[in-house]
């Protein structure tokens, strides 16, 4: 063990850096939200150079020259200024460790002016060193990055090829622009633009340039507020037959925030219980926002986690107000029917018809949906006619495998719900699914067929992708 000594300055922006800086989508994300926080209506974004080089432009307050030097110190800030200001966060950014820490692992230009200034003030910086000069420039900041982690040649190792690190840049400024329809994004890689919104500020027009109208048709609005506890939601959330097959179209936002949420997540998958099949996710574009006293972001240095004060209230707020969102899809919940609570016959003598007829002596077959269960009692029917004829032989939907030993006798006395079939057996009472058990005849009888019927399509099938996809293809 060597003797204990003080790291320089420039070591020790380079390991902060290494928790606020992990690859160029990192960059990206702390430029583009100060930009948000400028107050900033248009923002442009262009990569190049296998994403190393950066430049960021707005049209927001600026910052004032004397501030300039300052603002690329560790923890500086115009955010806040007092501990209480931590429980009462309104922006993006407040910890004053971006600049800093960029700086120390690349070559960085910033030109900036604000309005109550004729002339502008250019910033260079490399290897922490920083020199400023009198420039001429519009209103707002233009961040310029370039030769990203050229004294962390390691750190290059670890990228992955720059399509991949472009689309994890497309992705962020994308999230951003969601939640921002009132502000204009604009992304270009290597002079092309890739991503651009109008900011109108209609968040359906916004997802309908990112993504397709094939998306925002199938997109349902969600809107509640509670002025007693001061939360509010508002978004779109999708149809139950309009699905992905992940969660990576789930836009969650905290007080405009992009977050990774658990709460979150759980509360629209409860929401959308028994409304889509398992393996399939909703399309979501939801921000929560509630008091920021109420929830804890300063908790991860990326700010992508939260705590709340209340996590239950939270979560049955979500929950219910995607469920009303999604009213005309809700099955009824029948836990509180009459069935569930009265003795009532389950089926009804109909002799006419030649069949069995069967009363049970207390509520024997009930529908749960709260935990989407059927409850059968231990003794479920009882015969309440005398010796009757057998019933007629009703229509066998599948054709039995011959083994060698005989089958168990069984008897179909009846359907429920038009969803179940009642099969009554030695043993006792088996219920079937008849929707499962259709599908699964069709899937044994195609798999029988040697050869399956196909053609050509008469009509192309158009596929609408998203310009990450497009990116990638």
């Amino acid at each position: 063990m060597g003797r204990i000594k003080q790291l320089s300055k420039h070591l020790i922006n380079q390991i902060a850096a290494g928790e606020v800086i992990e690859r160029p989508a990192s960059v990206v994300k702390e430029l583009v939200e100060n930009s948000v926080d400028a107050g900033a209506t248009k923002i442009s974004v262009e990569i190049s150079n296998e994403c190393r080089d950066i430049r960021v432009a707005d049209n927001g307050s600026g910052i004032h020259p004397d501030d300039i030097m300052l603002a690329f110190s560790k923890h500086a800030t115009s955010k806040i200024t007092t501990d209480e200001d931590l429980f009462a966060i309104h922006t993006l950014g407040f910890r004053g460790e971006a600049l800093s820490s960029i700086i120390s692992i690349a070559k960085v230009t910033c030109t900036t002016r604000t309005k109550d200034f004729e002339t502008g003030t250019k910033v260079k910086c490399e290897n922490s060193e920083v020199k400023q000069v009198e420039t001429g420039c519009a209103v707002g900041t233009i961040m310029e990055i370039r030769d990203l982690f050229y004294n962390i040649p390691a750190r290059l190792k670890f990228l992955k090829n720059s399509n991949t690190e472009f689309s994890y840049i497309q992705e962020l400024v994308q999230s951003i622009a969601i939640v921002n329809p009132m502000i204009s994004f604009e992304v270009k890689r290597n002079g092309k633009t890739v991503l651009k919104t109008s900011g109108n500020n209609e968040l359906k027009y916004a997802l309908k340039e990112i993504f397709s109208s094939n998306v925002t048709d199938n997109l349902k609005e969600v809107l509640k507020t509670d002025n007693l506890s001061g939360m509010k939601i508002s978004g779109y959330v999708s149809t139950p037959d309009f699905t992905r097959s992940s969660k990576k179209d789930y836009h969650i936002y905290i007080n405009s925030r992009t977050v990774k949420c658990p709460v979150f997540q759980k509360a629209i998958d409860m929401a959308y219980k028994n409304l889509i099949a398992g393996g399939k996710y909703p399309f979501i574009v939801l921000n929560l926002e509630l008091p920021p006293a109420d929830v804890d972001v300063n908790v991860h240095p990326t700010k992508k986690e939260v705590r709340y004060k209340n996590t239950n209230m939270v979560f049955n707020f979500i929950m219910t107000a995607i469920q009303a969102g999604l009213s005309n899809y809700v099955e009824k919940d029948y836990s509180h029917s009459p069935l569930h609570n009265e003795q009532q016959p389950v089926f009804e003598d109909n002799s006419d018809e030649r069949v069995v007829s069967f009363k049970p002596k207390t509520i024997d077959v009930f529908y749960n949906k709260s935990n989407d269960e059927v409850y059968v009692s231990d003794k479920v029917f009882e015969k309440v006619q005398g010796d009757l004829e057998q019933p007629s032989e009703q229509k066998q939907i599948f054709v039995p495998v011959k083994e060698k030993e005989p089958e168990p006798e069984e008897n179909i006395v009846g359907q429920y719900k038009n969803t179940y079939i009642l099969v009554e057996k030695e043993d006792g009472l088996e219920i079937i699914d008849q929707h499962i058990a259709e599908e699964r005849y069709i899937y044994e009888k195609l798999k029988s067929e040697k050869n399956i019927v196909s053609q050509l399509l008469f009509i192309s099938d158009v596929l609408t992708v998203t310009p990450s996809e497009a990116e990638l293809i």
